[in-house]
């Protein structure tokens, strides 16, 4: 006789995530090493009677994990749960105008500090999760660090053009980031107003890159002089030319012979050069030889030709091409961090409570970033991000939580083949 499979009554429901005393916020903030913010309170001059550091931090922390954008918003979700504020190392609920006058008053350099201080703690205390990872490509064979340098706009009300104009009737703030390629983070920020061309912060995000380091960057960094210093301390560059740039051939290599795949590669090289400044001014600024290789690259689903300047003379064409591929990751962090992290609205305005936000948005994506590595999480990071979200004041075991979460069973192959959507309409509707 056949056992029947067990109806739905039947079958045991998934066990679900472990119960905590702590709340998914709390066991975010606990990566933050517990003395560090009073710490840096104390060294930046933070005074405060009632709202101290630790409180202005989670305040603003939870304004990003939760989504609210409002600082009403914040301050009442605060006081809806002050009984489980308080457990997280005692902070207090902010009152609206005390935390208005926090993020307006406060000095953000505390924020950047805190940001890198914790930055350092878990790559110390986790080596592994900004330890360096194989490239993917023709770049695995680049056994150098590669860092990428680009810029981010934030769109803000027009109450804050008198510190962040950015055109005539528009406000803006900016950040400049030097990515790490080889772990996916950060390694520099500088955030300000967008009325700085990018250009001008290049030499602040390239200070301490070392001989051997590879810098990739978009034409808005092409800059002669930049690019001089940054060959005579033997980094190595990739960046498009710009479209005024000229330049005088002093050599041309022979291409390689394209292989069989070559009419469906994403990289087709139609020349490898040897250039030097045509004008005197420029000569000035970059004396040396450079290498500009054109290819004509895949780009959202068209080829694309471009022209790349690069001060490495051995590399394959195709290695430089692909090296510049390899810029796009930056694109996709900031698409990250937005997707994310709050960074679309302000809770203020003025100078020091943007910069306060921004700082605290990207602590707490490298808080989801360093769940992720520790969860094994396999699906997107926006979509831990929502996990987060709608569970921040939940008293449930992070990890557990998102093993129990996973992703959609697989379907039962008892139930048969699926049905075509306009066929289910017509099934009958059951509970």
């Amino acid at each position: 006789m056949n056992k029947q499979p067990p109806s739905a009554t039947q079958r045991k429901a998934p066990k679900g995530p472990t119960k905590t005393p702590y709340t998914i916020l709390a066991q975010l903030v606990q990566w933050i090493p517990k003395g560090l913010i009073p710490s840096l309170a104390e060294q930046f001059d933070i005074r405060y009677r009632t709202f101290n550091a630790t409180s202005h931090v989670v305040a603003l922390m939870y304004g990003q994990l939760s989504g609210y954008a409002g600082l009403n918003a914040i301050v009442d979700a605060a006081h809806a749960h002050a009984n489980e504020w308080r457990r997280i190392r005692n902070v207090e609920p902010p009152a609206r105008n005390t935390f208005s006058n926090a993020n307006r008053k406060r000095n953000p350099a505390m924020a950047e500090a805190l940001y890198w201080a914790v930055f350092k703690h878990l790559a110390e205390q986790f080596p592994a999760f900004t330890g360096n990872k194989r490239l993917n490509g023709f770049l695995y064979r680049v056994k150098r660090k590669v860092f990428i340098i680009d810029s981010t706009t934030l769109q803000l009300a027009m109450n804050a053009i008198d510190w962040a104009r950015h055109r005539r009737k528009k406000a803006a703030a900016k950040v400049h980031l030097r990515y790490h390629a080889n772990n996916a983070l950060p390694a520099f920020a500088v955030v300000e107003s967008a009325a700085h061309h990018d250009s001008t912060r290049a030499g602040a995000l390239c200070a301490d890159l070392k001989d051997g380091d590879i810098l990739l960057g978009d034409r808005a960094y092409t800059d002669l002089k930049f690019l001089h210093g940054l060959a005579a301390r033997g980094v190595f560059f990739v960046l498009r030319e710009k479209a005024n740039m000229v330049f005088t051939v002093v050599k041309k290599e022979k291409l390689a012979k394209p292989g069989k795949n070559a009419t469906d590669a994403d990289v087709v090289i139609l020349a490898d050069e040897r250039v030097k400044p045509a004008l005197a001014a420029s000569q000035k600024h970059y004396p040396g030889t450079l290498r500009r290789v054109t290819a004509r690259v895949l780009v959202d689903g068209r080829m694309r030709e471009m022209n790349f300047l690069t001060n490495h003379l051995s590399w394959s064409p195709r290695t430089v091409a692909a090296l510049y591929k390899a810029r796009w990751g930056i694109e996709l962090f900031f698409k990250e961090l937005k997707q994310t992290c709050a960074i679309g609205d302000f809770v203020g305005y003025n100078e020091n409570a943007v910069k306060w936000q921004v700082w605290v948005a990207l602590l707490v994506h490298l808080l989801i970033r360093f769940t992720s590595f520790m969860a094994k999480w396999k699906p997107s990071l926006s979509r831990l991000a929502g996990v987060v979200r709608a569970s921040v004041m939940l008293k449930r075991a992070l990890f557990g939580l998102l093993k129990w979460y996973g992703t959609a069973p697989a379907p039962n192959p008892r139930d048969g083949p699926l049905k075509p959507l306009f066929l289910q309409l017509l099934l009958p509707f059951r509970l």
